[in-house]
């Protein structure tokens, strides 16, 4: 009999503070098999990491295994001795955490920190542990391993940074690797070359994982088996094809309706959101935790604590209900409220050849001489399109392609070099922030990707609301600004009550809201929203992208949608502008852009998504190398240097021009229009799965 790598037993986690025990996870388990990769998944707060900490025995002074067993080959952990447990850490069992930058020293080489572990896990010389080192870095198909060697951190890329960090946890080839949400920072194209490797990984090393994400198109491509979890208890357990076409727990079906997956729509198929809050530990309710955001609740039935089940007739697939057997879940496939289309008005911003550049001055003699004192950096070169009221524009593209930089010279935070940014018809681009009439100013808004550093922590939400609609005119009088207030929290779908409660007493969901509360109270006719549902949960981000459509539809605002979430972007933008290396590749409608012809950039970014639909069949693109620097940007197309579609020297010296291939939908590429027009798609459906 094979002996699993690791096994959770009814396992119990709390953490101890001033107001008392906190019972964070309860009554958990699962089995990891030799080789095997399973897949964590659930809300933040559900308990997913605490089960990696607890895994590790980092759960610090204040938290403890307070019942049941974490047994590693065989052998109860919490029977092992210190010294026992510091040979295992990062030898046998390694994790590979979220932000890479917690994992190495920013003072420290790459090679410092790599080589020290098979130094102290395994006594090797520094010359063989260095030799090593080399080994991996090339596995994880890193460049001129050399170089990184002797790099710095802040010198890497976040993918690069990822790559050391994953390659210093195979060092010691670990029977076990934790990995907690290991591409949530990522571009999607870097995530779709670690998601490869690591598969990869998992076939050369035979090393079993834990793949902890909130991200089911991840799961689905990397892991074996799934476990969902929620409020601290695992509520779903199966092989990943079980759990996702025969999904048997309220829940887990709740997380799959608030994913925009191909053929959802924001108007004819809206996502639906998982209605309530994740309960806090202390006040979890009795019997079924879910049962109050539970469409199929019954007191009788689900009022006792519930258990694992085997679910009849499935052999290794468990839910944690008791009404599974008696739903009939093809007649509960719930269904958004559908709306009409918003038809767009008048074009309301325009942006004609828009170009920014970043001055950056070389002071040193060789450069003075040489004529190369200064040098650009050519963040945005030659930006145009157009949105229209009532319209949604999404700008994609990888971090470093240009997006933000043109946001903030909308916003007014940097002044355009050249071009025209037109806002109703007055040109704003080389007017900073300090200058615009107030008028202005409220007409232009942004919606931040991280609520949390947004809002003041010791002003109440009310107060923050508020002072907007004073600023800009919209309320004058205390109680005016009080009715204008409330509103507001009625449009975003909160109670009115939270005008009184600090930040620190909102959800990250709830933070968001009244982030998009501010941005709204000024009548805004154009919102920029910088990845405004990235950091969050994909049930809050349903209720977020739905909330955003409402107002737009009320207010018949403009939104410029910035984003590197592809799937949020076909289901939000009524049109979208791809970027790369600070130039417009292709532009359309979003359905010009999400089907041939593509230009290769925006194949490449659509291949590399993941998409939580067994039905669904990819073409497999992976790009190579890293962007260029805005810098030193390559001659001929800006792609050229990681194009899998090149056909020559072309491209290596002309500028591609751009080719309107149907009304509206412009690509810049060296392709010919017919070959062009016979790419085929990237994205097609070969059955659909029977839930």
């Amino acid at each position: 009999m094979v002996t699993p790598v690791l096994e959770c037993k009814n396992l119990s986690i709390s953490y101890y503070t001033r107001a008392g025990e906190v019972p964070a996870v309860y009554d958990f388990n699962l089995t990891v098999n030799p080789g095997e990769a399973v897949g964590i998944v659930g809300e933040s707060g559900c308990g997913k990491s605490t089960v990696a900490l607890a895994i590790m025995q980092y759960m610090g002074k204040n938290g403890a295994v307070t019942g049941g067993e974490i047994k590693f080959l065989g052998r109860d952990m919490r029977a092992m001795s210190d010294e026992e447990l510091r040979r295992i850490r990062g030898s046998q069992i390694a994790m590979v955490y979220q932000e890479p930058m917690a994992s190495l020293n920013p003072s420290m080489r790459i090679r410092d920190q790599l080589i020290e572990v098979p130094m102290i896990h395994e006594g090797l010389d520094a010359a063989a542990a260095e030799k090593r080192a080399i080994e991996l870095l090339d596995a994880v198909r890193l460049p001129d391993p050399l170089r990184i060697l002797n790099s710095y951190p802040h010198q890497l890329s976040g993918g690069q940074q990822q790559r050391a960090v994953i390659a210093m946890a195979l060092l010691s080839n670990p029977k076990l690797l934790l990995l907690d949400e290991p591409t949530t920072a990522l571009d999607v194209t870097v995530e779709a070359g670690v998601v490869e490797l690591i598969k990869d990984i998992a076939k050369r090393f035979g090393t079993s994982m834990i793949y902890i994400s909130h991200n089911l198109g991840l799961i689905l491509e990397t892991c074996d088996r799934i476990c969902v979890m929620y409020s601290g208890q695992s509520v779903e357990l199966g092989s990943v094809k079980q759990v996702f076409d025969q999904m048997r727990h309220p829940y887990t079906r709740g997380l799959f309706q608030s994913i925009p997956l191909p053929g959802t729509d924001r108007f004819a198929h809206p996502l639906v959101p998982i209605r309530g809050q994740l309960p806090l530990p202390r006040d979890r309710p009795t019997g079924c935790t879910f049962g109050p955001r539970c469409d199929f609740f019954q007191k009788d039935r689900c009022g006792p604590p519930q258990h694992m089940q085997e679910v009849r007739g499935d052999a290794g697939h468990q839910v944690r209900c008791a009404r599974y057997g008696e739903i009939d879940w093809s007649a509960q496939v719930h269904q958004g409220v559908q709306s009409e289309p918003m038809q767009p008005g008048k074009v309301v911003l325009q942006v004609k050849d828009m170009k920014k550049y970043y001055e950056i001055h070389n002071n040193s003699l060789a450069a003075l001489i040489s004529g190369r004192g200064v040098r650009y950096v050519k963040a945005n070169e030659k930006l145009d399109f157009e949105a229209r009221e009532a319209e949604t524009v999404a700008i994609v593209g990888e971090s470093g392609c240009g997006k933000s930089t043109f946001a903030k010279v909308l916003m007014g935070l940097e002044k355009a070099t050249g071009g025209e940014v037109l806002v109703n018809g007055v040109d704003i681009g080389k007017l900073p922030v300090k200058k615009r009439p107030q008028g202005l100013i409220s007409s232009l808004q942004m919606v931040f990707q991280n609520p949390f550093e947004t809002l003041n922590p010791s002003h109440s939400v009310g107060s923050q609301i508020g002072r907007v609609l004073k600023k800009f005119g919209v309320a004058k009088t205390r109680e005016e600004i009080e009715r204008k207030t409330a509103e507001l929290l009625d449009m975003v779908k909160l109670p009115r009550e939270f005008a009184d409660r600090k930040p620190r007493q909102l959800s990250g969901g709830q933070k968001q809201r009244i982030g998009i509360a501010r941005a709204f109270g000024g009548n805004a006719s154009v919102v920029v929203a910088d990845e405004p549902v990235s950091a969050l949960d994909v049930s809050v981000q349903a209720a977020v992208t739905g909330l955003l459509t409402d107002i737009q539809r009320k207010k018949r605002t403009t939104m410029v949608f910035i984003s590197h979430d592809l799937s949020v972007v076909r289901y939000l933008a009524d049109r979208v502008v791809v970027m790369y290396l600070g130039r417009v590749m292709e532009q359309g409608t979003t359905d010009q852009v999400f089907a041939p012809p593509y230009h290769p950039y925006t194949e490449a970014l659509l291949s590399a998504v993941p998409i939580a639909d067994t039905s669904i069949v990819k073409k497999h693109i992976v790009l190579k190398g890293e962007l260029p620097s805005p810098m030193n940007p390559p001659p001929g197309c800006p792609f050229q240097t990681r194009c899998p579609r090149k056909i020559g020297a072309i491209c290596e010296t002309d500028l591609p021009e751009v080719k309107e291939l149907a009304p509206g939908h412009r690509i810049m590429c060296h392709l010919p229009e017919a070959e062009l027009h016979q790419m085929e798609p990237v994205i097609a459906v070969a059955r659909k799965p029977v839930h």
